[in-house]
């Protein structure tokens, strides 16, 4: 059993509570974004023409799991349990709050956590799903389960290191675009295409070319490994190697700043005629971006829960 405690704190000690909660005996401890589906909320990554991105966000959720005392009844039942965990956290804070010399949070959430199997808890988490008219995106323990209905083409993904399992919007979005237009022939080029989700679609859909480019050699490894077990080909790039020629159809679900930054390339990669599709963006995002591409008249095509799809077509 155990006590799951939650606060906010300044994003500038957030790295100093996480040591410190560890140091005084939390089982595990994690970090996120205080302000997350908000305005305010804000990315942590790497971005291309950014500086080095800060280690925490400006209000930091902090989550610590502490262990619940055993029972030390006769017969086998918790004496004082209620009390005995309050104590512990308390205690818990106090040392934590002395090392990084801070007051101890006031606004602390608490809820007993029940021992359970967690790779099953994660794996109900996620659950197969349609994509459009054509799509079912399944993770491989449901594969078995929840077969693809007639008429629709499976991918087969599971959550790894690399972003992409076609559940957050951004991806689904550009699942749908290639879902609605993608024609049996066509070349695709895939930038960032971290688990390599949309190139394995674009090519179970019929393209005769994918090509995936990312600039995590992880991204590239669970690309290929997802690409062997859905029996597609796609060929594989790092951004730093030569480009591949242009193509039918470009997709980059990245973010809005290398989607400005790399304006001047992704534009080149369209092939006269072809469609180039940007997401990863917000609503909000969608007009500034669409500007960095002179060159192909991109539209905001569909959004969802916030985030923006744009899709525009290179001319002849």
């Amino acid at each position: 059993m155990w006590i799951r405690i939650r606060f906010v704190v300044d994003g500038a000690t957030a790295d100093a509570w996480t040591d410190a909660l560890l140091e005084a005996g939390a089982a595990s401890v994690d970090t996120s974004d205080a302000d997350a589906d908000s305005e305010a909320e804000c990315a942590l990554f790497g971005e291309p023409g950014e500086p080095p991105p800060q280690s925490a966000w400006p209000r930091t959720r902090i989550t610590a799991l502490v262990a619940r005392e055993t029972s030390n009844a006769a017969d086998g039942r918790p004496t004082g349990r209620a009390d005995n965990d309050e104590s512990r956290v308390r205690s818990l804070l106090e040392q934590a709050a002395a090392i990084v010399a801070q007051p101890v949070p006031v606004a602390i959430e608490r809820e007993a956590i029940a021992d359970e199997d967690w790779v099953q808890a994660t794996q109900r988490q996620f659950s197969a799903f349609a994509v459009g008219r054509r799509l079912w995106v399944t993770p491989s323990w449901h594969a078995s389960t929840q077969p693809a209905p007639d008429g629709r083409v499976a991918i087969v993904l599971d959550p790894g290191l690399a972003f992409g399992t076609g559940s957050h919007p951004t991806t689904r979005l550009c699942l749908e675009w290639l879902d609605e237009h993608l024609q049996a022939g066509e070349s695709v080029i895939d930038y960032g295409c971290g688990s390599g989700i949309l190139a394995i679609a674009a090519a179970r859909l019929g393209a005769r070319c994918v090509t995936g480019i990312d600039i995590d050699p992880q991204a590239l490894i669970a690309a290929e490994r997802n690409a062997a077990d859905n029996g597609v080909s796609i060929v594989l790039h790092s951004s730093s190697d030569t480009m591949p020629e242009a193509a039918d159809i470009v997709l980059a679900n990245i973010l809005a700043n290398p989607l400005r930054v790399l304006a001047p390339l992704l534009e080149t990669l369209v092939a006269p005629g072809g469609h180039l599709v940007l997401a990863g963006l917000l609503e909000r995002q969608a007009d500034e971006i669409a500007r960095c591409y002179p060159g192909i008249a991109l539209r905001a095509w569909r959004s969802l829960d916030g985030w923006t799809c744009l899709a525009g077509t290179r001319p002849r």
